[in-house]
């Protein structure tokens, strides 16, 4: 017998079998800038899948078009051609699961989930917020920062519970808050650390390092405290060259 006349196993055995890219769902009802940061960290493979669609419940959202622009499925399902929230939720549904995603990823979804759909998807769904949680959940966060007269504000991503923006915290970002801060420049300064952390977490768990449980949330399986890792003011103003302005 020849070396030609038998099939080998050994490259079988060796070769990488193909596997699909982890899919993500982006929910969005704005301008999309936190999607924009996912697809760049996307576009130079640093975060771990593929943004497979884009859904908004405001049909003239521009991150529809930062959707489109990037070749990525823009789905717009306005939820005021339903009765209620939870026909809504339902429909929605219906949607996110024909792609299929690993991770539902919410950039500025400004909804209130019902509980139904939270527990669908419950320990694959990340949020990001503009403070430094458990401080000021819900809306008009820099304006209370502002009114508090704090020293210290941030943002925060977190796995979505039942509770509102009560889910076990995974990341954080610091900014010091000075005395000529307006609540314009204090969202200028949050937005630039959410596109700085928003990627890192869903990348984490696109990898399979962050994870969900009932009691919190766990990095390279180790507990979490209760505000997640957090970038400090210096650290996060290094990494986003801040330090020359003295941010």
């Amino acid at each position: 017998m020849s070396s030609t006349d038998y099939t080998s196993d050994t490259l079988k055995e060796i070769e990488p079998e193909a596997t699909d890219a982890r899919r993500i769902v982006v929910l969005l009802s704005g301008s999309g800038s936190n999607l924009q940061a996912l697809i760049e960290a996307q576009s130079h493979d640093r975060l771990g899948g593929e943004i497979v669609a884009v859904i908004s419940n405001e049909a003239d959202a521009y991150g529809l078009k930062r959707a489109r622009d990037a070749g990525i499925d823009a789905v717009a399902l306005p939820h005021r051609e339903y009765d209620s929230r939870e026909a809504y939720d339902g429909a929605l549904i219906k949607v996110i699961e024909r792609h299929e995603p690993d991770l539902i990823v919410l950039a500025g979804f400004m909804r209130i989930l019902t509980p139904r759909f939270v527990q669908r998807f419950l320990g694959r769904m990340l949020n990001i917020h503009p403070s430094l949680l458990p401080a000021y959940r819900g809306l008009n966060t820099h304006a209370q920062a502002l009114a508090d007269g704090v020293s210290e504000h941030g943002c925060s991503v977190h796995f979505v519970t039942e509770e509102l923006d009560g889910g076990p915290v995974v990341i954080q970002a610091a900014l010091k808050v000075s005395a000529d801060d307006t609540i314009e420049t204090l969202k200028e300064k949050v937005h630039a650390r959410e596109h700085l952390i928003y990627p890192i977490a869903v990348g984490w768990f696109l990898n399979g390092r962050l994870q969900y449980s009932g009691t919190g949330a766990t990095l390279d399986g180790t507990a979490l405290p209760p505000q997640g890792l957090r970038l400090s003011h210096e650290d996060a103003a290094e990494e986003l060259d801040e330090l020359d302005d003295h941010a």
